[in-house]
């Protein structure tokens, strides 16, 4: 089964649709799949609701996907890095489930893991877990959590073999491997494709199971949300 695709936009034809929900892998900036977004993007879907750590900034990652409203909900963590995306919140024209970080991180790991929900303490008696189901269990309560299973998840790995076997490279690797298990088709975007077998075993972080395409960016633009320096006091 040949698994690489030629282009982001070929990696996305005939299984994006409207109203899909989404999983992007990324944190911030680090380890977003760049080109599959922009793909997403022109290929004029909308209606989507998007599972995602964040949205982004301003006209980068899916941020480009707010500016035009190709987004009606998100299920994120952390929200503070997009001032299109305050505003379409404030403004009641983008819907907003969210989700503390650990408690995204294990619903797209139990959807990738066949578990259909999961009880948590986090968020208890915050607007986290209105409208949940709770139980108690040792004397604490506990907020019941369901799983996330996107219908197509969008990852970011450093390098695959034409299997789908995937390395991913530091901090970048973040809610990529939970997103692209849970996704019922995942598609992929890695910077260097190398041939099956070349791997060591032990050091592919997730297998090609649960990859079904594969697209090459091999010289990703990178962006850092924010770069802060100091000047050295000594003047070295």
């Amino acid at each position: 089964m040949n698994k690489i695709y030629p282009s982001a936009a070929a990696a996305l034809a005939g299984i994006v649709r409207d109203g899909q929900l989404l999983a992007v892998g990324g944190f911030g900036l680090c380890g977003i799949p760049e080109a599959l977004i922009d793909a997403l993007k022109d290929s004029g879907v909308k209606n989507l609701s998007v599972i995602s750590n964040n949205a982004g900034v301003d006209g980068f990652g899916l941020g480009r996907l707010l500016e035009t409203r190709q987004i009606t909900k998100m299920i994120s963590s952390y929200v503070g890095e997009n001032k299109e995306f305050e505003r379409q919140y404030l403004a009641s024209e983008l819907q907003l489930e969210f989700t503390p970080q650990g408690t995204l991180a294990e619903r797209l790991r139990a959807g990738g893991a066949g578990i259909p929900a999961f009880y948590t303490r986090t968020g208890v008696g915050t607007l986290v877990a209105e409208g949940k189901e709770t139980r108690v269990f040792d004397g604490h309560v506990y907020v019941m959590e369901r799983a996330l299973v996107p219908d197509v998840a969008l990852g970011k790995a450093w390098k695959a073999d034409r299997s789908g076997n995937l390395i991913f490279r530091r901090t970048a690797r973040n809610f990529n491997p939970a997103a692209i298990m849970a996704g019922k088709i995942s598609v992929v975007e890695v910077e260097e494709i190398v041939e099956t077998g070349t791997f060591d075993p032990d050091s592919v972080h997730l297998p090609g199971i649960y990859v079904h395409r594969l697209v090459l960016n091999a010289q990703p633009e990178k962006r850092i949300e924010k770069r802060t320096t100091k000047q050295n006091p000594k003047g070295i």
